[in-house]
């Protein structure tokens, strides 16, 4: 992987909270990816439990947010990202992440591990682990 390509995923992701269903996460993850919403969380397995969750957090494809990246470190085929998202109404909520995702050799995601951070004042849990 190099910064490029991992740049890219990154866009093809935000394009996919945007897009209505979740059919695209086949063209994202691979068949047997895991998904960690946190570091202690047990993973999501697969394209349709990533589907399930993802359907179960966003508010659908017309949810207001705001999403800046940065990449931080690629090594081999994993890299490291610093992710700021924020929502508008009716959440109106803030993250930093800090992003773990391994890509193969097609681009595909095979492990996706999320380290999310939220301002003090604000209420905030990852989505339930699998």
């Amino acid at each position: 992987m190099d910064r490029a390509q991992l740049t890219d995923w990154i866009a093809q992701y935000e394009r996919a909270w945007r897009m209505p269903g979740t059919d695209v996460l086949a063209e994202l993850f691979t068949e047997d990816a895991s998904y960690s919403t946190a570091p202690y969380e047990n993973p999501h397995r697969g394209p349709e439990a990533i589907a399930e969750m993802w359907e179960a957090e966003r508010l659908g494809p017309d949810e207001e947010f705001e999403m800046t990246s940065e990449i931080l470190a690629v090594e081999g085929d994993t890299g490291v990202v610093r992710i700021e998202v924020r929502y508008g109404a009716p959440k109106d909520k803030e993250y930093r992440d800090l992003w773990i995702i391994r890509l193969d050799e097609a681009g595909c995601c095979s492990h996706f591990e999320e380290w999310p951070f939220w301002p003090p004042n604000q209420q905030g849990a990852p989505a339930a682990g699998a």
